[in-house]
């Protein structure tokens, strides 16, 4: 069995709607990071100096020694560029969530008094600002501990969110493991939040940004003045608000550094920001704790069984009549490469038909005789199976008068003579007229034809079992 991890398939087409307060068209969240202090620092125990996220162009780690130039650059978001944003945001009565690196919170008392007071949501940011790829999950597992006792002795209080940022492949569940999280932003991957099982519970995931990002002045390509950082997320705001505007609104991520954005020539844009935000009507700008709260509210975790995860007795016990009487469809799809995908209706009908159409002729002409006539003998002896009994009984074929009947079982004999299996059509899609419209042409077609068609309607079928058993 071979399972696929990744998660392809998100909402999909149609992603719920938020129900943000007051009907918002869009949630635009600020993140500031607070990072300064918590940095790669022989000071700090570190084998090199931090080489990170700074204006020193293609900056490098000095190996055993201090980076004086670097440190000051660090210490220039703590000292000025906090105030500066502090201001900004404070005087434009909009709540900030700060990812705090927790040795980095330790070291700066005034700023995380300044934070509570303005009744920031301070979040995890990890215990050191370092990167996490080659950290053995154990130690992982401890600095993550770690971080939330200091963090709760420094601000008074756990914290309710987590993002590492330098994150390893581990991160996301070694956090949900840990399990007092409301919400982890290890993924850049949607415009909403959604809940992913996680470590055996259920974890809601607020995706971040790395792109309406202040970072983007310290990476290549990226921005070089305020007005092309304001530019950028005057466009992304746009299009989100205008989707909102349509009936499908969003989430907008904004991440900050206060020794990026806080210098005063990149304050500008994002000032320019923030005042073009406000000519706008319906834009809510929560904390991303908020988020997490609304959306446990009003968008709990799904509960359905994923067939992903299932083992293949209960597989096959719940897809094997999906294709009539052809539960070796449903064994063999067991050992595809199943995923998040695959636990939809559309996802698993397409793992289903993949093996359906790569099957011989043989199997395929085996799977078309599975089927029963429609209003025959088995449907008058209700012998048919539950899907084909409520399929033909939705379409009236349970209530024929004695013409109609007449009129299938004529159909039913003089069309199974000439193509060799029995006439399948997806009722569903029909009424009892049109059903035997279509029986009347189709049982002129060539076998050739007929036996495709055939095949076809023995998908559709299968769509709509799917559909009644999964989202």
């Amino acid at each position: 069995m071979t399972r696929y991890v990744r998660d392809m398939r998100g909402y999909g087409a149609t992603p719920p709607r938020p129900l943000w307060p007051d009907d918002a068209k869009i949630a635009v969240q600020f993140v500031l990071n607070y990072e300064e202090g918590g940095e790669n620092c022989t000071l700090h125990g570190d084998a090199a100096s931090e080489a990170f996220l700074s204006d020193i162009p293609g900056a490098t780690q000095w190996p055993n020694q201090r980076h004086w130039n670097m440190e000051s650059i660090y210490e220039y978001g703590a000292r000025a560029g906090f105030w500066r944003l502090h201001r900004l945001f404070t005087n434009a009565d909009i709540p900030l969530t700060i990812y705090g690196v927790a040795t980095a919170l330790a070291r700066s008392p005034e700023q995380v008094a300044a934070m509570k007071a303005a009744n920031w949501e301070i979040a995890s940011h990890g215990l050191k600002w370092i990167e996490h790829k080659d950290m053995p999950a154990e130690d992982e597992r401890a600095s993550i501990a770690e971080a939330i006792r200091l963090h709760t002795e420094v601000t008074g209080s756990r914290p309710k969110g987590w993002y590492t940022g330098r994150c390893s492949i581990n991160t996301v569940n070694l956090v949900a493991e840990e399990g007092g999280f409301a919400y982890i932003s290890d993924t850049y991957d949607d415009d909403l939040p959604y809940w992913r099982n996680l470590q055996g519970r259920d974890q809601l995931i607020i995706p971040y940004t790395l792109e309406a990002n202040d970072m983007r002045f310290a990476a290549s390509p990226g921005y070089t003045t305020g007005e092309q950082f304001f530019e950028y997320l005057k466009d992304t705001f746009d299009v989100l608000y205008a989707e909102g505007e349509g009936g499908s609104a969003k989430m907008m991520s904004i991440g900050l550094h206060c020794r990026l954005i806080g210098r005063p020539g990149k304050t500008a844009g994002l000032k320019r920001f923030i005042e073009y935000i406000h000519n706008f009507e319906g834009v809510w700008t929560p904390r991303r704790i908020d988020i997490a709260e609304h959306w446990a509210a009003h968008h709990p975790a799904p509960s359905f069984e994923r067939p992903s995860r299932m083992d293949k007795d209960r597989f096959v016990k719940l897809y094997g009549s999906i294709f009539e009487h052809s539960p070796w469809i449903a064994e063999r799809a067991f050992d595809l490469e199943l995923g998040p995908a695959h636990d939809s209706a559309t996802g698993l009908h397409n793992a289903l038909c993949r093996i359906f159409r790569s099957a011989s002729r043989e199997e395929r002409h085996g799977v078309l005789l599975a089927h029963p006539d429609l209003a025959g003998k088995l449907a008058t002896a209700k012998r048919l199976t539950t899907e084909s009994a409520s399929e033909q009984n939705s379409a009236g074929l349970d209530a024929l008068t004695d013409d109609e009947h007449g009129l299938f079982t004529g159909l039913n004999k003089v069309y199974v003579e000439k193509h060799g299996f029995p006439f399948i059509v997806a009722v569903r899609d029909h009424s009892k007229a049109s059903i035997l419209t279509s029986f009347q042409r189709r049982v002129n077609n060539d076998n050739t034809s007929e036996f495709e068609e055939a095949c076809k309607q023995v998908e559709r079928i299968a769509e709509f079992r799917l559909g009644d058993l999964l989202p």
